[in-house]
Formats: structure tokens, sequence, C-alpha cells
């Protein structure tokens, strides 16, 4: 598996990944799928410590993962917040895992001190995966969104980076 930097040529790679979340679960509470000019500004709007990353396997896009930042107020600009998302025809392979390993080390590497996990839609494989990386729970956002007729908590989690 290579994990890389994104380039615009993988836009429709991401894209593809990213609106069947939309459409099918609840990773994300975004409700509208992302057009290609949509996924193209947002790859755009990603450079430097906020970059995406790309896994790839067999010359195919299967996963992406980007750094964002957590809030826009000044004294939280060392704490980041994480999002990996892989093709449902690759889970179980450790696309997932070997993204997750790379954007920490991204992180690190770019100063950040905090890495901030929001889990939606009761992701259990999400949370693990994150366990296994050193975040740690830090609290369940109750009834935050709503999607598919119904109510999502979002699980909180958080790795600080120096210690691990």
């Amino acid at each position: 598996m290579l994990i890389r930097l994104a380039e615009q040529a993988d836009s429709e790679a991401i894209r593809r990944i990213y609106n069947q979340e939309v459409r099918q679960s609840a990773a994300t509470f975004d409700l509208v799928e992302r057009t290609p000019e949509d996924q193209e500004a947002w790859l755009s709007e990603r450079s430097g410590a906020f970059s995406v990353l790309v896994a790839e396997l067999d010359n195919l896009v299967v996963g992406f993962a980007a750094l964002s930042p957590y809030k826009e107020r000044a004294a939280y600009r060392t704490t980041v917040e994480n999002s990996v998302y892989v093709d449902p025809d690759w889970r179980g392979r450790g696309v997932a895992d070997g993204l997750l390993v790379e954007l920490l080390a991204v992180a690190r590497t770019s100063g950040f001190h905090v890495v901030v996990a929001r889990i939606g839609g009761g992701n259990e494989a999400s949370i693990a995966l994150h366990e296994k990386h050193g975040f740690t729970r830090v609290g369940t956002e109750r009834e935050v969104g709503r999607k598919f007729g119904r109510w999502q908590d979002v699980v909180v989690m958080q790795a600080l980076l120096e210690e691990r």
C-alpha cells in the first residue's frame, strides 16, 4: 500500500469514497453529496499541515485522511481534528490503520499537540482504530446530529502527541 499526499487528480476518487459515506452512514453528518467542484475546492484548500493523504492499492485510491483546524480561535491552533475514510470494498485490509499512522506523523511533524477524533453514528471500528493509536475517549455528545431519521451521538476522542 502506498500512502502519499493527495493531488487534484485524486479528487474524484476522494469524492466517490466520501459521497458513499454521505449516502450510507453517519460517519459524516453531511446530508448532501459533494459535487466535483465542491470536492476540487475542498482539496485545493488543504495544504501544508492540513494536507490530505490517500492510500493507494493496485493504482486505485482506496481511502483518504485529513487534518483540519479544530476551532478558529488562536488558542486552539495546536489542536487539529482528523478524518479517515476508506472505500467499503477495502475495509479490513489495514488501509485505515496505515492512513492514521501517517496522519499522526504529519501532525507531530507539523508541531500539533492534540489530535481530536469526532466519531459519529456508533462507528465501533473507528473507535477501536483510534484507541489502537493512543486516542482516549473524552466524552459523548448526545443526539447532536440527525441523519437517517434518527438522532446521532458523537464520540469524542483525543490523542496527546507529546505523550506518545
